[in-house]
């Protein structure tokens, strides 16, 4: 892992697993602000699970996937984790945010774009490769190697026919 790799990781995941800890020591009032989301969630389970349970899992998603991001262990799903918590997060704040005020119309504002930035990051995050191919890369190779030897193949065998040919004909 790059010196980078080992700083930047958990630097952004901090953000995450904070938020998701305050989401944890604070379950009644995260599934409140959820609820337009786990409501209907919680009644398409098929077990009787509360809203409040509900966030606690989201919050706890949150913090194991920030962990593992910061440790660099299933960072790529990791960080899918984190960009779907913090989207889902971004939007039910955004909703729910004070305007009554110039300063509360700020501060949303101003919220919703570190959120998307953190988005950001953490999208950037789950397709980082480490510098070793990805698998769309591995796949293209693959296909273009098939496609060569497929070539040669062909050549060969319309090679072979011919002189087969040449040799039933006599010319």
């Amino acid at each position: 892992m790059s010196i980078i790799r080992a700083i930047a990781r958990p630097m952004l995941a901090s953000s995450f697993i904070f938020s998701g800890l305050d989401r944890l020591r604070h379950a009644e009032t995260t599934a409140k602000q959820l609820s337009p989301v786990l409501g209907p969630l919680s009644a398409a389970l098929p077990l009787d699970v509360s809203e409040k349970t509900l966030a606690r899992a989201l919050a706890a998603a949150q913090v194991g996937a920030g962990v593992l991001l910061a440790a660099g262990k299933f960072s790529r799903p990791a960080a899918v984790v984190l960009a779907l918590t913090a989207g889902l997060s971004t939007v039910v704040e955004y909703r729910n945010a004070n305007t009554d005020t110039k300063e509360n119309r700020a501060h949303r504002r101003n919220q919703l774009s570190s959120n998307i930035a953190l988005i950001g990051g953490a999208l950037l995050a789950s397709m980082d490769t480490e510098g070793r191919p990805g698998l769309a890369w591995r796949t293209e190779k693959l296909l273009a190697s098939g496609k060569k030897n497929a070539k040669t193949q062909l050549k060969n065998a319309d090679k072979q026919v011919r002189a087969l040919a040449h040799d039933v004909t006599g010319q």
